[in-house]
């Protein structure tokens, strides 16, 4: 090279090495794009070197040779080893490309070496979320690693301490069940320290069930359709899960018809939808329907039974006081034990019918505003009563057998469902009965006469002493009033004393009439006593006599003025 080619290139070196000054280069021109973009490299790098304790973001370049090659920025490369890259299954976690957090560990700004570590990075990443998650009290995800005194170790980037009495909402005695499961919880005490930290379970399920409470309200107005899953069973009822709240849908909204227990119509797991009846925000009550969803099968009652038809059911329930017959699923009628038989006296339904027999039943009577439909069994039998006036005349003598003792008399069984009535007053023609029972007795066969029929009203009277002669009668058709008659005394009262003057037949004698003459004074008159008697009055038609002793009593001795 000359003197001179060495000279100029002295000179154009010259140039490049002096200063350029401000505005000698026009803006807008790639000269001056590329000057601005070598200063504002130059600037970051003086004011981004990297520091040891530092966080930066890496990316992997190479995996290879139990290494990873990390570029750092800047021209800046650095290697840490593959064990640093590793996860929880010993397996490398990274791949060329991926961007990782670096925490260096050394750097030499002169001679550029740089020692980093990723775990370290990770770590307080970690540590950094986990601080703020407990500030926040925000939710973490963690995975259960294992079971230890008290309670559970839980992965939530360290490791943390889940409490027995936080693994879940409620009591848990299997909290083994958890382990190797993803669980969410919130970070209820930390010690960074001492690289402790307790975690909670049951807040952060506590607080998402809330939360589904809050949205579930929302929706759990009277008349809405929501889903929801059989929980469990009770005698009266289901529990149904609605999604962050129970629902309880009771035995007798599960169907129309009868149901004897809810398994009959749901089970446990058992996704179903209901209709929501009533919502108490406050109590944290819902009640829900099941047959609500279809139509009432009572709508259809009033087109399809009427009082007088003839309908066949099926005899789902039995009380003391009758059966219920299921017409049909939903609609249900009762037959009055009274409705049962038109001969039997039954004592209990079970005597004729079972839980499940099938009948024929006529319709009584239909009452929509009480849901209530009566139903007779012997209804569909032959009423006896139909017949009785064909078979039997008054004054005819009848056979039967004493089926109940009243008050006032005994009631006869002449025939299968006809009953009639001997009143005490036609028991006997000459005793004075107080009570059936001191002549007749339950299931005692008898005779008697029929004295009256009534069928329209279902009554019949029978007398017990028309059987024989009426000893009234011929007494008042042999004695006439004035006649005098033989009498013992039978009973006293307060207002004169009754004589007996026959068998059967008995007269008064009124106290005013029993005045005796001689001494001025009233005879003494006792039970046993036999005087003669006047007849005074006569009253066939209602077995009355009137008696008096002045008629019958002598005459005074004469004065001795």
């Amino acid at each position: 090279m000359s003197f001179e080619d060495n000279r100029g290139s002295q000179e154009v070196g010259t140039e490049l090495e002096q200063p350029v000054e401000a505005g000698t280069i026009a803006s807008g021109t790639p000269e001056s794009n590329e000057m601005s973009n070598l200063l504002a490299g130059m600037e970051t790098l003086a004011a981004t070197p990297l520091a040891a304790g530092e966080v930066v973001q890496g990316k992997v370049l190479k995996v290879a040779d139990g290494e990873v090659v990390v570029d750092l920025g800047l021209k800046t490369e650095a290697t840490a080893p593959i064990a640093e890259f590793l996860n929880s299954e010993g397996q490398v976690s990274v791949a060329p490309g991926d961007s990782v957090p670096i925490w260096i560990e050394q750097y030499d700004e002169v001679t550029g070496r740089v020692e980093i570590s990723h775990q370290k990075a990770v770590r307080r990443k970690v540590w950094e979320d986990i601080e703020r998650a407990f500030q926040e009290q925000s939710n973490v995800a963690g995975r259960v690693i294992d079971r230890i005194k008290g309670g559970l170790t839980v992965d939530v980037g360290v490791p943390a301490f889940l409490p027995a009495s936080h693994a879940d909402v409620r009591a848990n005695r299997n909290i083994d069940a958890l382990k190797g499961e993803e669980i969410t919880c919130k970070i209820i005490k930390i010690n960074r320290k001492r690289n402790n930290v307790v975690v909670s379970r049951r807040l952060a399920l506590e607080e998402e069930l809330n939360r589904r409470k809050a949205e579930l309200g929302e929706r759990l107005v009277e008349g809405a359709e929501v889903m929801g899953k059989v929980k469990n069973l009770a005698d009266y009822g289901a529990f149904v899960d609605l999604g962050g709240m129970d629902g309880l849908l009771h035995i007798t909204d599960l169907a129309w018809g009868r149901v004897g227990h809810p398994s009959e119509v749901v089970q446990v797991g058992q996704e179903i939808r209901v209709k929501v009846l009533k919502h108490d925000a406050e109590k944290g009550r819902v009640s829900l329907g099941l047959k609500q969803l279809t139509p009432d099968p009572w709508e259809m009652v009033p087109r399809t039974y009427h009082a007088g038809d003839r309908v066949t059911g099926r005899v789902v329930s039995l009380t003391d006081y009758g059966a219920f017959i299921e017409l049909e699923p939903g609609v249900e009628g009762l037959v009055h034990i009274s409705e049962m038989s038109w001969s039997k006296r039954l004592r209990h339904p079970s005597k004729i019918l079972k839980v499940g027999d099938r009948v024929d039943v006529g319709v009584l009577d239909v009452d929509m505003a009480k849901r209530r439909i009566s139903l007779s069994l012997k209804a569909s039998l032959p009423d006896p009563w139909t017949t009785v006036s064909e078979k039997y005349a008054i004054g005819a003598r009848v056979q039967g057998r004493v089926r109940n003792l009243t008050d006032f008399g005994a009631f006869v069984e002449i025939e299968d469902g006809v009953d009639g009535l001997i009143h005490l007053t036609n028991i006997s023609w000459n005793r004075n009965i107080k009570h059936p029972s001191e002549v007749l007795k339950k299931g005692q066969k008898v005779d008697a006469v029929l004295l009256a029929l009534d069928p329209a009203n279902r009554r019949l009277a029978l007398g017990l002493k028309q059987l024989e002669e009426d000893p009234w009668q011929s007494f008042f058709a042999k004695i006439h009033v004035g006649d005098m008659v033989h009498g013992k005394v039978s009973r006293k009262v307060s207002f004169g004393v009754f004589v007996e003057l026959e068998a059967g037949v008995e007269g008064l004698c009124h106290v005013s009439e029993i005045e005796n003459t001689h001494g001025g004074g009233n005879a003494k008159l006792d039970v046993g006593a036999e005087h003669e008697f006047r007849i005074i009055r006569l009253n066939p038609g209602d077995h009355k006599i009137g008696l008096s002793m002045k008629e019958a009593a002598p005459p005074p001795p004469p004065s001795r003025w």
